[in-house]
């Protein structure tokens, strides 16, 4: 995954937390925490695509970590609810022209989009992956385990911008967890697993199609 560009996804994501973490104020300075949390999937799939650990048994026990870390990519998509907090219009009806909130503004974007599309972009090299461990060829198949694993985020995302849980919650308060997770069906629950899987599925899609053309394009 990512050739040459591994290193540079790393060195971007550690001085962009540190930026974060230097620059960014209240309110948002919850930033640094949520990227922090998005990377982590993201640095799981680095290593799932190393060609060492693909062949070595030490693929799966980082599997199993990764699959409970990635909801916390895509929740950054959630975060652009906070644009709201910028207060960007101005007396006149009109955007601001305000260097301060257009700088809290690409803090925002930056985080949501990269943890999330690189995320999407670790799904998909991850599926890939298993499907060529057991020798599965099936589209359909594929079609359906990348929708499962978006519908099992949807939820994961719901817990932590709902339920306040963080995913390292697990480790520790695994009983509080399970407890809350058993009360949480409702159908404004479901309805909004539904729309963020809608939401999920559409972006991994047109990653998907730009990803096909390219290899498309490479091959003729």
């Amino acid at each position: 995954m990512f050739k040459n560009a591994r290193w540079q996804v790393r060195l971007f994501f550690i001085l962009w937390i540190i930026f974060l973490f230097v620059v960014a104020k209240p309110p948002f300075e919850f930033l640094v925490l949520n990227t922090f949390l998005g990377y982590i999937p993201i640095e799981l799939s680095l290593e799932l695509t190393n060609k060492y650990v693909e062949k070595s048994w030490i693929f799966w026990p980082i599997f199993a970590l990764w699959l409970i870390f990635y909801p916390n990519a895509p929740y950054l998509l959630t975060d652009l609810f906070h644009l709201s907090l910028l207060q960007p219009y101005g007396t006149n009806g009109l955007l601001r022209l305000s260097a301060h909130m257009w700088m809290n503004y690409s803090f925002l974007m930056i985080s949501a989009l990269g943890c999330s599309m690189l995320g999407f972009y670790g799904l998909f090299q991850i599926v890939n992956r298993c499907f060529a461990f057991f020798s599965i060829h099936s589209k359909v198949a594929k079609v359906l385990l990348i929708f499962a694993l978006n519908v099992v985020s949807s939820i994961g995302i719901y817990v932590g911008r709902f339920l306040r849980f963080h995913t390292i919650y697990l480790l520790f308060s695994p009983r509080l967890v399970i407890k809350q997770l058993t009360e949480m069906w409702t159908l404004k629950m479901l309805v909004f697993v539904v729309i963020m899987t809608i939401v999920q599925c559409f972006i991994y899609w047109i990653l998907y199609l730009i990803l096909k053309d390219v290899k498309e394009s490479k091959e003729s």
